[in-house]
């Protein structure tokens, strides 16, 4: 289902990893600054999350000239996160939801795929300057990307 549009965003602080170690990143540190798209994605390193990010990372430009920070977030460890990433040349954040808490709150979160607990599910949600969800999908089939047009329209406002 995902959470609903109209609210405001879960707050969260997640972890990522890169070089430099692991730090710690805060949802409500955009808010007043710039609007923010989570992807939740299944797993690293599989082919149609790999597509998935592949696409955002060669369009990037795009969510920055709409003046939006993009995030991608999966239950994989910060320390999978950032092979994969550094895989794919990825040029935004991918952040930790080890525990599952942020995949819970934003209602993204698998009960069982593939015999997977816990998982998060394809989904995509933009949060506005003030911190309301203004835009959100969830896909229950792992291989159905989501709507970039519409994401993207939902940050032109």
């Amino acid at each position: 289902m995902a959470i609903a549009t109209g609210v405001k965003a879960p707050d969260f602080t997640l972890k990522s990893k890169n070089d430099e170690g692991l730090a710690d990143i805060t949802l409500s540190d955009n808010f007043g600054k710039t609007a923010t798209v989570l992807l939740f994605f299944p797993l690293a390193f599989t082919s149609v999350c790999e597509e998935e990010l592949c696409s955002i990372r060669d369009s990037l430009a795009d969510y920055e000239g709409l003046d939006a920070q993009v995030y991608g977030i999966s239950v994989d460890s910060p320390f999978a996160q950032e092979a994969f990433a550094k895989a794919n040349g990825f040029n935004f954040p991918l952040l930790s939801d080890f525990n599952k808490d942020v995949s819970a709150a934003y209602d993204v979160l698998f009960e069982d795929l593939l015999g997977f607990k816990g998982v998060s599910k394809r989904s995509a949600v933009v949060v506005s300057k003030d911190g309301d969800v203004v835009y959100s999908e969830s896909s229950d089939d792992p291989k159905q990307l989501p709507n970039f047009d519409a994401l993207k329209a939902a940050l032109a406002g």
